[in-house]
């Protein structure tokens, strides 16, 4: 579980650095919440308030990818950086 907090943490911080949101934890899951289903529609995916076990798992990637492309870019970019710092010392 503490794996899983730590990757939180770090998403919920590039999120914050990159201006999605602007204050604690509990935005950061309404951010996820409201930008998945402002993605479904600009991408044409018909996605429900609930079970969306109908939707292919290409569409489920298009969504999920949309959202965490610059995230996880950035997420990476830190990680190598933190990565490198590290095996200098």
């Amino acid at each position: 579980m503490a794996k899983n907090n730590s990757l939180n943490q770090l998403k919920y911080e590039i999120s914050k650095e990159l201006g999605y949101i602007h204050s604690g934890p509990q935005e950061y899951q309404g951010f996820l919440d409201r930008t998945k289903y402002e993605v479904a529609n600009e991408l044409g995916i018909t996605l429900n308030q609930g079970y969306n076990g109908e939707i292919s798992s290409r569409d489920a990637g298009r969504i999920g990818g949309n959202i965490g492309g610059k995230i996880g870019g950035n997420m990476v970019k830190k990680l190598i950086a933190y990565t490198e710092s590290n095996m200098i010392k």
